[in-house]
């Protein structure tokens, strides 16, 4: 029976299940099972009555290439080959998105003395290189600018549904820029509020920017205004702990323009 540490939040099925799993993929692979990862609201402490199971089996490469992720109404088992899990996707391109599977998902089984949590925590994390790339090489955040601006500006000239249109489109861009420039990937909408209470983001108290959030949603025009200063705030720490001032210089490319957050 594989050593495995569960959460002690799981229910008694839910750890029967767990250890069922683990059997079984001990039994059909021996050394080739290299871990478990759970994932999904269970893993998070999330779960409610209807929610599964989201375990994620790593194998090695070539035992992986015989196994397919199965689905199931209470379990949904994942493969992973260790290349496959070494391998962290770049910003924008197909796998991106699933990288935040990885956030704050325990490690239920590591057999490869630490490397496999290693490479769990570094799914979820930006280097400084990448986070850069987020927010400048991708233009989040002058993506956010350009939508604040523009819900702004249209309320100005009383345009009430197209700037809570362009205000409602900010708010993705508004959470790259939040999430990179604490060196984390963004998290899935579900879990916003989970991770910002469970894993405070410095500068962003959660309430506060869920409140924000909310208020930009509705097309709020003070809420866009209010973040502006928050998210200067964030680029100025950013910037400093890079040693260099290229987010702060993208803002200030906007030159005049900015005076519509005053």
């Amino acid at each position: 029976m594989p050593d495995l540490r569960l959460p002690e939040w799981l229910t008694p099925a839910q750890r029967t299940s767990i250890v069922d799993l683990a059997d079984r993929n001990d039994a059909a692979h021996g050394e080739d099972l290299l871990g478990l990862v759970l994932s999904g609201s269970a893993g998070r402490g999330y779960a409610t009555e209807r929610s599964d199971l989201d375990v994620v089996v790593v194998l090695t490469d070539e035992a992986a290439s015989t196994r397919s992720s199965t689905h199931s109404l209470d379990v949904d088992e994942a493969i992973d080959g260790w290349s496959e899990l070494l391998t962290v996707p770049a910003f924008g391109t197909e796998d991106w998105w699933y990288r935040w599977t990885y956030a704050w998902a325990p490690v239920l089984l590591d057999r490869t003395g630490g490397e496999l949590a290693a490479a769990v925590r570094r799914q979820a994390t930006l280097t400084p290189e990448e986070a850069d790339a987020v927010l400048i090489d991708h233009d989040r955040l002058d993506g956010w600018v350009n939508f604040a601006y523009r819900a702004l500006k249209n309320d100005r000239d009383g345009r009430t549904l197209e700037a809570r249109l362009d205000a409602a489109e900010s708010v993705p861009w508004l959470l790259d820029v939040v999430f990179a420039t604490a060196g984390r990937v963004r998290p899935y909408n579900k879990y916003l509020p989970w991770e910002l209470r469970t894993h405070p983001v410095d500068g962003w108290p959660a309430d506060e920017l869920l409140g924000l959030v909310r208020r930009t949603l509705d097309g709020d025009p003070s809420a866009v205004r209010e973040t502006y200063p928050l998210v200067r705030a964030a680029c100025t720490a950013y910037d400093t702990g890079r040693g260099h001032t290229r987010t702060l210089d993208m803002i200030e490319g906007w030159g005049s323009e900015l005076a519509v957050f005053d």
